[in-house]
């Protein structure tokens, strides 16, 4: 299997560091508002990536995080005036509902930053022992200038750390910032009024522990819980292109300073998703959610097949009319089951599977293996699609088997003889009342295919 890693900017062999464990951690939601598409693209790239991997022959033990606390849900929270165990409670539950209606699988766990601050505040401790963190105003932060690799990951120039290093010392508080604020980053946050905090002593130099009341800051949030599930090197971590920087890069000076051992193997993104050609903006009013999209009478399953009709690692502009595409195309699939369990057999395509797998295996190439897919469509068998599907993960398997009331049937038959007569009149009327009994029949060169009436919905 080959992944392009994003540390080396190149696609290399992937194989799990030991045995045949494939250990993956993947950043999870903010929980301060519903998840919107463009996270829910990434969370569908890195579901194809586990079933990839599993295809391969390695099992997967998949960490992903879930913040519930922030700078965006401290904000939130009090606006709502609600404590943030409160307030973000419904978000979680709605993240956890997302996956399940895009057939995501879940992952082996889903530590929560709330319940791990003492290995956050380990982390720290190590830090500050090794002399790569330092405490300023009641707040923590990380000394960037003592960590050699700091800009590996995200390509910072060294002229930008060289320039930092001769006007020592600039800090900054916020969780997220861009390349042009290069700074030291917090570690721990000193209590502020209307903040949930935890008192937590820090071994400051050869002074006793220092009481500070605070929380962790955003960075170290994964750091400690990734260590703590995966260990202090693992295979991959996943996430979305926008996280490399300061998000990713500061991960890896936190770890790799704290314990003097190589993080993650292997960096893997997912780029962005637009809307209309570009970004999405509370003023332009285009960020979705999966609700707003079923409220539009989509399947969200019709939008995972937008997502892996995009590669990963290609923008990905989503359109109304290209999710009304995706919705027939999986219709077309459906269609294809039903037609497949009621009139014809058809051999396993043993050609069409090793392409798809080349494919898949192949930096996900998801687009490519649907081309493979559409091109032999019509010689595939049900086995075939379903195997398929096990990449795919459009949940075709519950289609089958279909169970079609004997009365329907006959009323079907009944209807054919009357079409072949050219009786149209009482080919409607038998196509109204099997519409009442619940299904539909469409005509195709083959035959009806018959199916549920709200089949595109299933």
């Amino acid at each position: 299997m080959k992944l392009f890693n994003f540390l080396t900017r190149k696609t290399e062999i992937f194989k799990p560091a030991k045995g045949k464990i494939a250990r993956i951690y993947a950043c999870g939601p903010t929980v301060y508002n519903f998840a919107h598409i463009g996270n829910l693209r990434t969370y569908i790239f890195e579901d194809i990536m586990r079933r990839a991997m599993e295809l391969d022959g390695f099992k997967v033990k998949l960490a992903m995080n879930i913040t519930d606390v922030d700078d965006k849900i401290i904000r939130e929270a009090n606006k709502a005036r609600k404590t943030i165990f409160e307030f973000v409670q419904p978000y979680e539950r709605a993240f956890f509902e997302d996956l399940k209606l895009l057939n995501i699988k879940p992952a082996d766990i889903y530590p929560k930053a709330t319940g791990h601050v003492k290995e956050m505040t380990g982390l720290i401790n190590k830090l500050l022992k090794r002399g790569l963190a330092y405490e300023s105003d009641g707040s923590i932060y990380f000394d960037i200038s003592k960590f050699k690799n700091y800009g590996r990951l995200s390509r910072i120039k060294p002229l930008n750390l060289k320039t930092l290093k001769q006007s020592r010392r600039s800090r900054i508080d916020a969780d997220e910032y861009s390349k042009d604020e290069i700074e030291d980053f917090v570690l721990w946050k000193t209590a502020k009024a209307g903040e949930p905090f935890w008192p937590v002593k820090f071994r400051l130099g050869n002074s006793p522990p220092k009481l500070i009341k605070g929380r962790p800051g955003w960075h170290i949030e994964c750091s400690a819980m990734s260590a703590k599930y995966l260990g202090t090197t693992f295979d991959i971590h996943a996430g979305a292109v926008d996280l490399l920087f300061p998000h990713h890069e500061n991960e890896i000076a936190q770890s790799e300073g704290a314990t003097g051992k190589p993080f993650v193997r292997f960096f893997v993104e997912g780029e962005h998703l637009l809307v209309d050609g570009g970004k999405m903006s509370k003023s332009l009013g285009n960020i979705y959610t999966l609700r707003d999209l079923e409220k539009r009478g989509f399947d969200p399953l019709a939008f995972r097949y937008l997502v892996l009709a995009s590669h990963y690692r290609s923008k990905l502009n989503f359109t109304w009319n290209s999710l009304k595409a995706a919705k027939n195309a999986l219709e077309r699939i459906k269609n294809k089951i039903l037609e497949i369990g009621q009139s014809t057999r058809i051999k396993n395509n043993l050609k069409f599977r090793d392409a798809f797998k080349k494919l898949i295996l192949n930096d996900l190439d998801t687009p490519k293996a649907l081309a493979v897919f559409w091109k032999n469509f019509n010689e595939l068998s049900l086995a075939d699609i379903l195997w398929a599907d096990r990449i795919l993960g459009l949940n075709l398997e519950v289609l089958k088997p279909l169970n079609i009331p004997a009365e329907v049937k006959k009323l079907a038959q009944d209807r054919e003889k009357a079409r072949k007569v050219k009786d149209w009149k009482k080919a409607d009327q038998i196509r109204a009342e099997i519409q009442k009994l619940g299904w539909s029949l469409d005509d195709t060169p083959k035959g009806p295919i018959i199916k549920p009436f709200n089949f595109s919905t299933l």
